[in-house]
């Protein structure tokens, strides 16, 4: 089967969907950089303001597994299946950045700012910064080159490493937050609150 090795239209075709994103954060009024001021190549504290406003933190992990998830649905779509021809494989890459920058711009919204704040351990949410869903869409694109690169099995091993670490860490990571943010789940948020106090 093929791998979903992107061509020079297609990349360009993914920094497009970043551009885009970018300005459509802008748009809505996303703080360009932390408010604080600082840009910080690393920020631990998921319970402060700071969280979700610098280059990293314990969130970038899930994006790093996005990407991973993403390859493996574009390998699906493009390689298994076939779809759109042989030529569709270069096309993983622009999807996968579409559908990450897809949720950076959703996440950003009221509703589902106010669903973070309301049942995930980010009780203090407000929202992404801009250069914050700038690398969280590089960092999903790193974990899309690591499946690209990697076999399978390292993959996937890696992706459970990063939840087990996150969920260890700060009591939470992309499952939990999906658990959380569709079917909420009390004994979690127990859990969760307590890592916090």
């Amino acid at each position: 089967m093929a791998k979903l090795i992107p061509n020079r239209t297609t990349v360009f075709v993914s920094i497009g969907i970043t551009i885009a994103t970018i300005v459509i954060l802008l748009a809505m009024d996303r703080p360009p950089i932390c408010e604080c001021g600082d840009i910080k190549l690393w920020h631990g504290d998921i319970n402060s303001s700071g969280n979700s406003q610098h280059i990293s933190d314990w969130y970038t992990p899930s994006h790093i597994i996005h990407g991973m998830i993403f390859y493996g649905f574009g390998w699906l779509l493009f390689s298994k299946l076939g779809l759109g021809g042989k030529n569709a494989v270069r096309w993983g890459l622009p999807l996968a950045v579409f559908l990450e920058a897809a949720w950076e711009v959703l996440e950003n919204t009221p509703m589902v700012i106010a669903r973070f704040r309301s049942v995930t351990a980010n009780w203090g949410y407000s929202g992404d910064s801009v250069l914050n869903s700038f690398a969280d869409i590089g960092w999903m694109s790193f974990g899309f080159y690591l499946a690209l690169k990697l076999p399978v099995r390292v993959t996937v091993i890696l992706a459970v490493i990063m939840e087990i670490l996150a969920a260890y860490v700060v009591r939470d990571n992309l499952t939990l937050n999906v658990i959380m943010l569709l079917f909420p789940v009390e004994a979690i948020a127990e859990w969760q609150a307590a890592g916090s106090a």
